[in-house]
């Protein structure tokens, strides 16, 4: 049993993966750099990356994606500075949004931060990225574990 300070080691597939990473550039620095470290933790995995003007957009492509393009799973990225304007609302709606997305199914990993600056964002930024590509990873698998097949259950098309 993992206890709650370990992190989990990583799901092996033995089927591709496909990721999208969602990116907010609203700031584009502390967007790069938690676009490396959800790339690094994702050694391996095919992903594709798109950017967004801010956080408030990326559930939306992830809805988007998730309807009209063929992904295994997603992973949001993005930092609000705790001096922004609004910045409670600039973090609780894209959190909600994206939860929203996971409870209709998509495999989604939360990388949206709240730092009180942009040196604090820096510095949890990393690993809060890597977190969320991490987690993405794990929903993908236990989507996977838990896929029925329907052979000879119900119409077919």
């Amino acid at each position: 049993m993992t206890r709650p300070d370990e992190t989990l080691p990583l799901p092996v597939f033995d089927k591709p993966v496909k990721l999208l990473l969602v990116v907010a550039a609203q700031h584009r620095s502390i967007s790069e750099t938690m676009l490396a470290a959800a790339k690094a933790a994702l050694a391996g995995i095919e992903h594709e990356v798109i950017w967004m003007p801010r956080v408030l957009e990326l559930a939306a492509a992830i809805a988007l994606a998730e309807r009209m393009a063929k992904f295994d799973g997603y992973v949001a990225l993005g930092a609000v500075l705790r001096d922004e304007a609004q910045a409670e609302t600039l973090t609780r709606e894209p959190a909600a949004a994206l939860t929203l997305l996971g409870l209709q199914g998509a495999a989604v990993g939360n990388g949206v931060l709240l730092a009180e600056d942009s040196a604090q964002a820096a510095e949890i930024g990393a690993a809060k990225a890597a977190e969320a590509a991490a987690a993405a990873l794990h929903l993908i698998a236990l989507s996977r574990k838990w896929a029925t097949d329907t052979k000879g259950i119900g119409f077919r098309p």
